[in-house]
């Protein structure tokens, strides 16, 4: 799909980027990002109804990977329409109005699911080195409250750049990085001043996403010192193992995000198509990768699915 002379742009109107270059192949690129979007949104759905349907998982660590599900299901459905749009050659273009709904959402999402990481976390910490008080602490009202508190720390703090994106002037080529919107691609196309935007963007990734793995980190460091302290080595390896899971979705989540900032900051002669690939990298790696860590590492999980799956055959 080529793109459209900035002549013929409107003011409110930005172009998507595909892939630089691969435009003939777009037919074939849509169909393994249709398969990775038919797994993400089948795959979290899938978590979803067996957390809901199985009382047996009714409990703090399954309630909080019901927020992951969700979180991860929403980051697909906010992006779906304008990546495979691309890729479908069904619309190249994006009102300022939807970018900057879209940008609300993604990085809410990702703000969101780097705070359930921590209270899954949390839960884990709980679970081991207190496990006695686990259910007096990780009540039904305690649970409810930390998730209103997620949900509000991702979406309220995000709020003041967000609409100040709005009111920017936007006189440079109107075409984005990526095939969906982000924060820090609208600044680069604006002429208004950005220096709040900036400096709020960067104290509310330290606050958030920094501080979280780095309390993510300390928690691990005292379940694993915990851990040490029990005598038996086969106990050892089964309180470790009911950690593998959150683990191996804390490294999912937080590997591609330190790939692209790499690539932002230091691969500026790399081929465009190199950041393309890592924006959709940190878009559904996660959301793809969550439900199948868990449907395979959660032997609760892995059991429903198979009786389930044993019923309708």
């Amino acid at each position: 799909m080529s793109v459209l002379p900035d002549s013929k742009i409107s003011n409110s109107t930005f172009l998507l980027t595909g892939f630089p270059g691969l435009e003939g192949k777009y037919p074939w690129l849509s169909i393994p990002f249709s398969c990775v979007y038919a797994m993400v949104l089948s795959g979290n759905c899938l978590v979803l109804h067996v957390i809901r349907t199985e009382p047996s998982l009714h409990e703090p660590m399954f309630y909080f990977l019901a927020m992951l599900a969700l979180t991860d299901l929403c980051m697909g459905l906010s992006t779906v329409h304008t990546v495979l749009g691309v890729l479908w050659g069904l619309s190249q273009e994006i009102g300022l109005d939807a970018c900057i709904a879209q940008t609300f959402f993604v990085h809410g999402l990702s703000c969101m699911e780097s705070g359930v990481l921590l209270a899954m976390a949390f839960d884990r910490f709980t679970a081991i080195c207190n496990p006695l008080r686990y259910t007096s602490i990780l009540t039904n009202t305690r649970i409810i409250n930390i998730g209103v508190a997620i949900l509000g720390r991702s979406f309220l703090f995000i709020t003041a750049p967000i609409v100040r994106l709005k009111f920017f002037h936007y006189c440079r080529p109107h075409i984005l990085s990526h095939s969906f919107c982000l924060h820090q691609d609208l600044l680069r196309l604006s002429c208004s001043d950005i220096h709040f935007n900036s400096f709020y963007a960067l104290a509310l990734v330290i606050c958030t996403l920094l501080a979280d793995s780095v309390l993510i980190l300390i928690s691990y460091i005292l379940i694993l010192h915990s851990v040490l302290t029990i005598a038996s080595q086969e106990e050892r390896l089964k309180s470790l193992q009911t950690c593998v899971s959150h683990i191996c979705a804390v490294l999912v989540f937080y590997i591609p995000i330190i790939g692209l900032t790499m690539v932002h900051r230091f691969g500026k002669h790399l081929s465009p198509v190199v950041h393309v690939l890592m924006g959709n990298i940190y878009i559904l790696f996660p959301p793809l990768m969550n439900p199948i860590i868990y449907s395979v590492k959660t032997q609760q999980i892995r059991r429903r699915i198979q009786r389930w799956f044993t019923k309708q055959n």
